[in-house]
C-alpha cells in the first residue's frame, strides 16, 4: 500500500469534500500540520467542521482557514489568539463549541477507540453542561461527553519511517496523537523520513497502521506566538 506522497496536494486528492469533518492536531503553533492546512486553502474546499485544540493565530495555522472563510464551526478548547475567530464568532458566522482541553482531548481518543461517549465531572455546573445528560455515580454528577470521529484527520510528526510508524517530540504528542485515531482516515506529515528499523520500536508514538498517507513537508520555520525581548543590560 502506497503511503508515502510528493506534497500535501497529492496526498489529500480524492478525499476532501465541502461540509467535511476534520481532526487537526497541533498545540499552538507547535505540531500543526502546516503543508496540509495550505493545501486544504488552496483546495478551496468550505463549509468545515474542525475540532482542534485552537484555531492558530491570524494567518498561520487554521486562522489561515478561517480568514478564507472556510470553516462553518470550531470545535476548540483555546481560541484567545485569534482576532478573526473572535470577529466571526461575534457576529454570527462561525459556530463555536468550546471544550474543555482535557475533555478534548479524550473525546478524540475515545473516538479513536470506539467509544460513542463518556461521562465526565468536568463541566459540570457550567455553560460546558448545558444541553448534555447529567448522570449521578456515587452521589456525584458526571455530564455525558460524545466522542469524536472525523472524516479526516491531518497532523504532524516529528520522524516517521517507510512503514508510516511516526515518533511526536514534546508539546506536539499533546494532541497529534489521539487525533491522529479519530477519524476515517489520517494524513501526516512529518520533519523527516527513515528507512523501517531506523527508529527504536520502543520510541514510537504511533503505529503505522493508523497513517494512511504521509509526506515529507520539511524544510519547516519555528514560529513563535509571542516574541518578548529586552535591552541588553550593559555594565
Amino acid at each position: 500500500m502506497k503511503k508515502i506522497y510528493s506534497d500535501a496536494t497529492t496526498a489529500l486528492e480524492g478525499l476532501l469534500f465541502d461540509g467535511m469533518h476534520l481532526c487537526v492536531g497541533g498545540f499552538g503553533l507547535c505540531g500543526i500540520p502546516e503543508r496540509l492546512i495550505d493545501a486544504l486553502q488552496a483546495d478551496g474546499v468550505k463549509d468545515l467542521t474542525i475540532a482542534s485544540n485552537n484555531a492558530g493565530i491570524d494567518n498561520e495555522g487554521l486562522g489561515k482557514l478561517l480568514r478564507s472563510k472556510q470553516v462553518k464551526k470550531m470545535i476548540s478548547s483555546y481560541v484567545g489568539e485569534n482576532k478573526e475567530f473572535e470577529r466571526q464568532f461575534l457576529s454570527g458566522e462561525l459556530e463555536v463549541e468550546f471544550c474543555p482541553q482535557g475533555t478534548l482531548a479524550e473525546r478524540c481518543r475515545a473516538g479513536g477507540a470506539g467509544i460513542p461517549g463518556f461521562y465526565t465531572k468536568t463541566g459540570v455546573g457550567t455553560q460546558v453542561a448545558e444541553g448534555k445528560e447529567v448522570k449521578s455515580f456515587d452521589g456525584e454528577d458526571y455530564i455525558l461527553e460524545r466522542g469524536i470521529y472525523a472524516d479526516l484527520c491531518l497532523i504532524k510528526g516529528w520522524k516517521a519511517d517507510k512503514a508510516g510508524n511516526l515518533i511526536f517530540r514534546k508539546t506536539a504528542r499533546n494532541f497529534n496523537a489521539p487525533m491522529a485515531t479519530a477519524g476515517k482516515i489520517c494524513v501526516a506529515e512529518v520533519e523527516e523520513i527513515v528507512e523501517v528499523g531506523e527508529l527504536d520500536p520502543d520510541a514510537i508514538h504511533l503505529p503505522s497502521i493508523y497513517v494512511k498517507r504521509l509526506i515529507d513537508g520539511s524544510p519547516y520555520d519555528k514560529k513563535i506566538e509571542f516574541r518578548m525581548t529586552r535591552e541588553r543590560e550593559t555594565a
